[in-house]
């Protein structure tokens, strides 16, 4: 028997009833991939050397700047996003949106926040969408992240919730127009992966230096579907060099096939960045695989950090 053959045997049923609970063709693209005898698996490529760090000669200064690891009701990330910040030579603050709201944290004391993922409401009222609302219909909260948003020197990143919490914060985030809203996955259901991404060359200033890797990350939404308020929208974005990540097959092609493509985004696309590249949003989770040992499979020659520790590193390079 050819292992092809008895894969697909052993996988049938499953597809069978993936065909009746979720999005039928996501169930057949994924049972027909299981035919590609060739499929070479997760191949990463990487741009750079994983064991340089740029932000040694600041963090050799001792200085650890303060970033906010911003969490509402539900996330449950923030301990991964700590983690990373902190290895990168931040000082990193827990900071609850009920915090913000009742003004016990002031933002302004921040160089940069990272909003994190999870199940921020339940993952309904549109998942971060309702994460956003608390912050737009609260006007002292909205001053306050609207202050941050535009000094010069802030940065941020967005995590799942927080990347689609951001994008509903984009009428208050400068040069974030082409950002797109994060709706249902096309597959009708939570995809938990590990995905393949490549990074797109960008201005992103957390994704310096990246460009053209090819990197395995964790995904876990289920509504990471980017939907953009015009047809053309995702090509735009591409074509002004504001994606910074897109789903990626094995072959090292971007994809819209499911599963190599977990939420069904246009053009592969599952990350973005602002205008001036300080604030990057992203539907996959960089901090749950920023160590190697995080990953479920890596290459032998990996050491203790992974290649995504270079996202962290570089915002620590960037503070200065």
């Amino acid at each position: 028997e050819k292992r092809v053959d008895l894969h697909r045997a052993w996988s049938e049923t499953s597809y069978r009833m993936q065909s009746l609970r979720d999005n039928a063709e996501c169930a057949e693209q994924e049972f027909a991939a299981l035919l590609d005898s060739d499929d070479p698996g997760t191949q990463p490529v990487i741009t750079f050397d994983i064991e340089e760090n740029p932000a040694a000669p600041m963090i050799a200064t001792g200085v650890r700047p303060r970033v906010a690891i911003l969490r509402e009701q539900g996330v449950n990330g923030q301990l991964e996003m700590a983690a990373a910040f902190d290895a990168a030579g931040f000082d990193c603050r827990d900071v609850h949106m009920s915090d913000v709201i009742a003004g016990r944290t002031d933002l302004s004391g921040f160089s940069g926040l990272a909003a994190c993922g999870g199940f921020s409401y339940g993952d309904v009222l549109g998942a971060g969408q309702g994460w956003a609302k608390s912050i737009l219909f609260n006007a002292g909260a909205r001053d306050a992240f609207s202050a941050f948003f535009e000094r010069a020197d802030s940065w941020g990143l967005g995590v799942c919730n927080g990347c689609q919490m951001m994008s509903g914060l984009k009428d208050i985030i400068p040069g974030t127009s082409h950002w797109p809203r994060f709706v249902r996955n096309t597959s009708e259901q939570f995809e938990a992966r590990f995905s393949m991404v490549e990074v797109v060359s960008s201005p992103s200033l957390l994704l310096e230096g990246m460009a053209g890797s090819r990197l395995p990350i964790s995904v876990a939404h289920g509504e990471g579907r980017a939907a953009f308020d015009h047809p053309d929208g995702a090509q735009q974005a591409l074509d002004q060099n504001l994606v910074t990540l897109r789903f990626i097959d094995n072959y090292g092609a971007v994809t819209g096939q499911y599963p190599q493509n977990p939420n069904g985004s246009p053009l592969g696309i599952t990350g973005l960045t602002t205008d001036d590249g300080r604030f990057t949003i992203t539907m996959p989770h960089p901090e749950r695989v920023f160590r190697t040992v995080q990953n479920s499979w890596h290459p032998d020659a990996w050491g203790e950090d992974g290649p995504w520790m270079r996202m962290f590193r570089n915002a620590r390079k960037q503070v200065g």
